[in-house]
Order: structure tokens, then sequence, then C-alpha cells
């Protein structure tokens, strides 16, 4: 099946077919956002990065039929009018949610780059030049940061 197809196919859904099915994604992505964001919160780093997959996928189809619903706006306004009333009100809830999780991972890249910076600093400052300057001492150079340490920042 192609993506007209597809498409086509969604359109032609029962009204309340439609915004039941656009619900339960709803319903699925936030359970998902609200996951992360507790893991995230609690510093489960790991753990939270196991959702995204997940949450990529829920956050597609949502796309998908919440496309299909603006589509079908005027029919559905007629065949399931308070469907569609809850539906928008949930989605415009779902706004809060996705900035408080973007919030959150925000801070949890912030802090991992911080602790990476930090640690690569220790690290350089144990790197010390150990050589003798034009006067027989030790060189008094700076400490360089540390090479070889790199930072995700696919986080």
């Amino acid at each position: 099946m192609n993506a007209a197809q597809r498409l086509d196919q969604l359109d032609s859904l029962d009204a309340n077919e439609l915004c039941a099915k656009t619900d339960d994604k709803l319903s699925a992505l936030v359970n998902v956002m609200n996951r992360e964001t507790m893991l995230l919160r609690a510093g489960h780093l790991k753990e939270a990065g196991t959702l995204t997959p997940e949450k990529t996928q829920l956050s597609q189809d949502y796309v998908m039929l919440a496309r299909a619903v603006k589509r079908e706006a005027k029919r559905l306004k007629i065949e399931a009018p308070e469907k569609l009333n809850q539906l928008q009100a949930r989605h415009e809830s779902l706004a809060t949610q996705m900035a408080d999780n973007l919030r959150v991972l925000a801070t949890a890249k912030t802090v991992a780059q911080d602790i990476l910076s930090d640690v690569a600093k220790s690290v350089g400052a144990n790197e010390k030049p150990r050589t003798y300057n034009d006067s027989g001492l030790l060189s008094s150079q700076k400490p360089q940061v540390a090479r070889g340490l790199s930072i995700d920042r696919a986080l």
C-alpha cells in the first residue's frame, strides 16, 4: 500500500473510529513522554534513551492521524463533534507536556556536557608538562585540557 492509499484509508474511516485511533496514539505518546521525563529527572539517562525509538514511532503515527483529523475536520464536526472537541483539547495540552519534556531533555544534555567537560579539565590538570626551561627549572606552562575525550551531543 502506497502513501496515497494509506491517506485515503485514514480519510475514509468512520468519524468516531478516526477520533478514537488518534486519541489512542496521543495517549500512548503522552505516556512515553511522561516515562522519559520521569527517568531523566531521576538521572536514568540510558533507560530514558531506550524510549527514543518508541517515542519517534508514536510521534510519526500521531502526526499522520492528526493530519487526517485536520483534513476531515468539517466531516468530524458534523459526525462526532464531542469527540473532536475532546481530541482538540488533548492536542493543545500536548504542547505543554512536550515543552516540559524538552526542558528536561535540555537540562540532562547540559548536565552531561558539564560533567564531561569537568572530567576533561580534571584529567588535563594532571597532564602538566614535565620539561625543563632554559634555566634548568621545571617548566611552568599551563596544563592542557585532556585530549581524546568526546561529548555525544545526540542526547
